[in-house]
């Protein structure tokens, strides 16, 4: 299994991101998909998952609403998209997924929101 994000960056605050992150080794249509982040000096913490067909999203913080997951199967790519970057959102973004029992995770991509 590999996972490998890109589409991280500096970014001023209000402004916006998109995260992918690229998957093999494994039946990308048959797995759900989540992105983590882990800010400077915290835990890691869930963010967004999104079932293996795309019909279903759930949100850590669904009363935010700045961020939206999506999955293009035919391109083994799951997506990230943020808007209005708050400097609390400062962070390493993980794509991971668990498969056979297993949970794997992708090398991260840094986020910094600063003006």
């Amino acid at each position: 299994v590999r996972l490998v994000e890109s589409g991280g960056g500096l970014v001023q605050p209000g402004g916006s991101l998109r995260l992918s992150c690229a998957a093999s080794g494994f039946t990308f249509s048959r797995h759900d998909m989540s992105w983590y982040r882990q800010a400077p000096g915290k835990e890691r913490e869930l963010v967004a998952t999104i079932t293996f067909n795309g019909g279903n999203t759930n949100y850590a913080d669904p009363k935010k609403g700045r961020f939206t997951i999506s999955r293009d199967n035919a391109k083994n790519t799951v997506y990230l998209q943020m808007n209005n970057l708050k400097p609390e959102d400062t962070a390493v973004y993980y794509c991971h997924v668990r498969s056979s029992w297993v949970h794997y995770w992708g090398q991260g991509t840094q986020v910094p929101v600063s003006s």
